[in-house]
This record gives structure tokens, sequence and C-alpha cells, in this order.
């Protein structure tokens, strides 16, 4: 599974980052960034936890 951002949708919310940090991080803007696309074993309920934060869609799986 992997984890996949639309960098150009992100507003800079942040709200993508609390159920997930270990997968999103955020730069001095609180605009998204991934700390990688593949999403280990067992982190798959917080990226979906994720996903659905993010208010403008920028974040998507892809299986």
């Amino acid at each position: 599974m992997k984890l996949l951002l639309d960098a150009t949708c992100c507003q800079g919310y942040g709200l993508c980052q609390e159920p997930a940090p270990e997968l999103i991080d955020l730069d001095e803007w609180g605009y998204a960034r991934l700390r990688g696309t593949p999403v280990a074993e067992g982190g798959e309920e917080a990226a979906e936890a994720a996903v659905a934060a993010c208010p403008n869609s920028a974040l998507r799986l892809v299986k």
C-alpha cells in the first residue's frame, strides 16, 4: 500500500499529520510532506485516518 500526496491540493491545515505522525511530516508552513510512500505493515489504519482527515483530498491510498 502506498500513500500519495498531491502537493498542489494541500492547503497546510496539518490535520493529516495528527493520526499518522510516522507517515507525514509538516514543513514550516504546515504543508504535508510524506516520510515515505510505502506504508509499513500495521500502518494502514493510520494512513486511512490521515486520508480521511484531509479536507482537500490531497492524500490518497493506492493498493
